[in-house]
């Protein structure tokens, strides 16, 4: 059997969020008892807690919702590439050590530990062009054990134009942390919401 690595943070109470973003919530719709023979829950929460994958909607008001988009670069070929402590933005010259042979598919790992307790305003992100270079080499998605390709701060999201502009997809909020460099298969299919910016995810990579 093929070794599977669960690369998905837990999501519940206390799961972090972008500060004004809708935290994890559940409340029990029902509850086992007499007369009663299932629990049902109902639960509140962003689009974006826990690993995740943005819809072009997220950052361009004509996008597709992530109902809409193609699966099949959710599922794939792809390269874990480290640039561990290479914060602020991860720059072409953290990567290209793995560029041969390049997967159309790429994330990139950043902490030494993520930090699934809490949110972390100091996030690293992509630079742009660092993903502009990627896309050249045929890229389709990047993914990053941050909660953001962009820093934390940005107001113009860079980094988030110019997977707009070039169509590719994206992944946030792995958990890389047990993955070596290399290359996997990823599973991290998005649910299909129709009118939603982004999906949860339970992203996993399988061994070739």
């Amino acid at each position: 059997m093929k070794r599977i690595w669960d690369i998905s943070p837990p999501v519940g109470p206390g799961s972090p969020v972008f500060p004004g973003d809708t935290p994890y919530a559940q409340q029990w719709s029902a509850m086992l008892g007499p007369g009663n023979p299932v629990n049902v829950s109902r639960i509140t929460l962003s689009p974006h807690v826990g690993a995740h994958a943005d819809a072009p909607l997220h950052y361009d008001a004509a996008g597709a919702s992530i109902g809409a988009v193609e699966l099949a670069p959710y599922l794939g070929a792809c390269r874990v590439i480290h640039a561990i402590g290479k914060g602020p933005l991860v720059q072409w010259e953290h990567l290209e050590h793995a560029m041969r042979g390049l997967p159309p598919r790429v994330l990139v790992r950043t902490y030494q530990r993520m930090p699934v307790e809490r949110f972390d305003a100091s996030l690293a992100a992509y630079a742009p062009e660092t993903i502009e270079r990627l896309a050249a080499l045929g890229v389709e998605l990047v993914g990053i054990d941050t909660a953001s390709i962009d820093p934390a701060d940005s107001k113009t999201l860079e980094s988030h134009q110019v997977i707009r502009r070039l169509g590719l997809r994206v992944l946030e909020n792995l958990v890389l942390d047990e993955v070596a460099e290399g290359d996997y298969e990823l599973i991290a299919l998005p649910l299909k919401l129709v009118a939603a910016d982004a999906s949860p995810v339970r992203a996993v990579l399988r061994e070739l």
